[in-house]
């Protein structure tokens, strides 16, 4: 049995047909086409799959899509604005907080809700809304300084 769900993704509105399985991670990347957000543990523990869902943050690999009826999600992909990277990106850039990049969309989008409730925060904040995201390059200096210098950079 499919099920008709709107939402908007990225800005957009999205009309899809999804099966009652279907999990949010396998709509967005192979139905919508937004690779960004990453397949990593597919148990909720790595952070690799994080995606905003009404400005919080989501494991879309746990996310059943039929729930997301009237939702706003917000991918890697929606960060960046008309070619202008998000102050997130730049910062990630500018500190050297990415490597390999993998884990890097889902800290991004973990960061973003994090310096929405909260624009300056501690290391402590930052690690703690991080905490489920993880990465295995970095070691994570450099994306918490990342994470504090954003709003310096606009963000």
């Amino acid at each position: 049995m499919r099920y008709e769900i709107t939402c908007n993704v990225n800005d957009a509105p999205v009309k899809i047909e999804v099966e009652p399985w279907d999990t949010l991670l396998h709509v967005l990347r192979d139905k919508l086409g937004l690779t960004g957000t990453k397949y990593g543990c597919g148990t909720g523990d790595c952070g690799a799959c994080t995606v905003l869902v009404d400005g919080e943050p989501y494991v879309a690999c746990l996310t059943l899509a039929v729930r997301m009826k009237g939702r706003r999600i917000e991918t890697v992909e929606g960060l960046a604005k008309e070619g202008v990277l998000h102050p997130l990106q730049r910062a990630f850039i500018e500190y050297g907080a990415l490597q390999c990049g993998y884990c890097t969309p889902g800290l991004l989008m973990a960061a973003k809700a994090l310096l929405a409730k909260n624009p300056h925060p501690t290391r402590a904040d930052v690690q703690i809304a991080i905490a489920g995201n993880i990465c295995r390059c970095t070691g994570y200096k450099k994306v918490i300084e990342a994470i504090q210098a954003a709003p310096t950079l606009g963000g």
